[in-house]
């Protein structure tokens, strides 16, 4: 029975990665952390199942890791975590993109490789990007409305000068199209690359994409593509496994109602079967700013243009998810190699990517939308029986209100997804893809398709289908993230924190959002880090 007095000094409403982590470093801080889920399984958009034929383990939705590896939480927690059995399998083939006419281009984990699938242009980007890697890394590892957001900033001018440094804010807000093109002589490279802003949430052609892109190759080089043995679950199981090992809770089935605030200041929750949870330190809710200020502070006093930016909080693309259990693995056409690569991205190239996005972004069907074909076994055979097969489907760029059909094929009825609507697009794909895997039809065992109307019934944070917590327009992003009259992670109440893809850094599994907070939170008091430097200096 969970308390209903001040017996936590944090409550978290959610169970996210960004939730976990959080929860993890204020636990191994000494707070009484307390994390409540919703759903019945912990680790929000993490979820592992036998969700086709028993023995075959999908991720349901998120399934890679490379942001979380090389992240700060798993940085300070990575020890602890193996130690509760979270192991990470990685792999030299990490992404391709397999083109219509057969052939196929890679992204290694070599700057040598990669020099001999990209071009000769790859060095450069390599010399242009590592002198400055920390303040690009450091932009997605820092409260940007902050004073360590302008330590940042002036970090750079001293660096770089102010021309340099104006120049590199410039060029994080180009395009990866103007990026690509202006870069690489070879359309292969733009068609290995361009694919990427996707699982960022934007499209090629979209401001700070071109950075972005740059940002995930040199990611995918150093660290590869790793999952954890046995799904991305263990993540999650390891996560709640260090938090209860130092005296915090984490309980599914207990929906947050309300946010209680009393006297501008969060003191607790309140869950929809009327029992209350008070915090002595900080509610922290990994929510979209729809859920926060529609429902969780519906009551509260929040100021009316905050209110009006939330209503007025855009969300993106839709995406789907179409998961195979095989008989065999399947064979692909073309490149050996593309049998052993974690991600194959099924793409004409940068146009096809920008087409797509564009008739997604106008309410139509893609005619030939951007196939993630993700590959776990060739990380984690134990995910399916010997000799089977199996596969992790994304598609990222559909909307959420369909207008028609950009192939002229499917009749979108009344604009709204349904089941029926669901399997005809995921036939599409599936043709599309036996044009590249010429056994995958015949090997079939169970498609389990889950549109953008199942993403949003499974967890209420993938509204309208968008896994990235809301559209990455300029104005929803860096500094302006959620929003500009609420950006970064405090909120117009006192002691409510907000965390999760809807916040800086924005989506992706690394936890940056909850492990800024934490950081925050774990912070002496302003009083004694003044105590603390003035004996630094006397001891001197």
């Amino acid at each position: 029975m969970m308390p209903s007095v001040a017996e936590y000094d944090a409550v978290i409403v959610g169970s996210g990665v960004n939730s976990l982590a959080c929860g993890a470093l204020l636990a191994r801080g000494g707070w009484r952390v307390c994390v409540l889920e919703r759903n019945d399984w912990l680790g929000g958009a993490i979820k592992t199942e036998e969700l086709t034929e028993p023995g075959f383990l999908h991720d349901a939705f998120s399934a890679w890791h490379p942001l979380w590896v090389g992240g700060a939480a798993h940085a300070e927690l990575g020890t602890e975590l193996a130690a509760r059995g979270l192991e990470y399998l990685n792999t030299e083939l990490p992404t391709a993109t397999a083109f219509p006419d057969g052939g196929a281009a890679f992204l290694l984990r070599t700057a040598e490789g990669n020099a001999e699938e990209l071009g000769p242009e790859w060095p450069g980007v390599l010399d242009r990007f590592f002198p400055n890697a920390e303040l690009a890394f450091g932009v997605l590892g820092t409260e940007l409305w902050s004073s360590a957001g302008l330590a940042l900033g002036a970090k750079a001018v001293r660096r770089l000068g102010r021309g340099g440094a104006a120049v590199f804010l410039g060029e994080v807000l180009q395009s990866s199209r103007d990026w690509l093109e202006t870069t690489f002589a070879g359309e292969r490279a733009h068609g290995v690359l361009a694919p990427w802003v996707l699982h960022t949430g934007l499209g090629p052609d979209q401001a700070t994409s071109g950075f972005m892109t740059q940002v995930i190759a040199v990611a995918v080089q150093e660290g590869g593509m790793p999952v954890p043995r046995g799904g991305g679950a263990k993540l999650a199981e390891a996560l709640a496994r260090l938090i209860r090992d130092h005296g915090g809770v984490c309980e599914t089935d207990r929906d947050v109602e309300r946010v209680i605030v009393r006297s501008g200041r969060a003191v607790g929750v309140r869950l929809t079967d009327g029992e209350t949870i008070e915090a002595e330190r900080a509610v922290i809710a990994n929510v979209t700013p729809t859920q926060l200020h529609e429902r969780l502070l519906a009551d509260a006093d929040v100021p009316e243009p905050v209110r009006e930016g939330a209503r007025r909080f855009r969300y993106g693309r839709a995406e789907m998810q179409v998961h195979y259990a095989l008989s065999e693995p399947v064979r692909w056409v073309g490149d050996e190699r593309l049998g052993g690569t974690a991600i194959v991205h099924v793409t004409p190239g940068l146009d096809g990517v920008s087409r797509a996005v564009n008739e997604a972004e106008r309410g139509l069907l893609p005619a030939e939308a951007t196939i993630v074909a993700g590959q776990p076994l060739t990380l984690d055979p134990s995910r399916a029986p010997d000799g089977r097969g199996l596969l992790w489907i994304q598609l990222q760029e559909l909307p959420w209100r369909i207008k028609g059909d950009a192939a002229g094929e499917i009749d979108p009825g009344d604009g709204q997804w349904t089941d029926d609507l669901r399997e005809r697009y995921a036939d599409r794909v599936q043709a599309r893809l036996a044009r590249h895997m010429p056994n995958l039809e015949s090997s079939i065992l169970k498609r389990v398709a889950l549109g953008p109307h199942d993403l949003q019934r499974a967890n209420v944070n993938l509204r309208h289908g968008d896994p990235y917590g809301g559209a990455l327009g300029l104005d929803q992003n860096f500094l302006w993230r959620p929003f500009g009259r609420s950006p970064g992670h405090t909120t117009p109440i006192e002691r409510l924190w907000q965390i999760g893809a809807s916040t800086w850094p924005g989506p992706g599994l690394g936890g940056g959002s909850g492990t800024l907070v934490a950081r925050k939170l774990l912070e002496p008091p302003l009083t004694q880090r003044a105590i603390t430097r003035v004996r630094g200096l006397a001891s001197r």
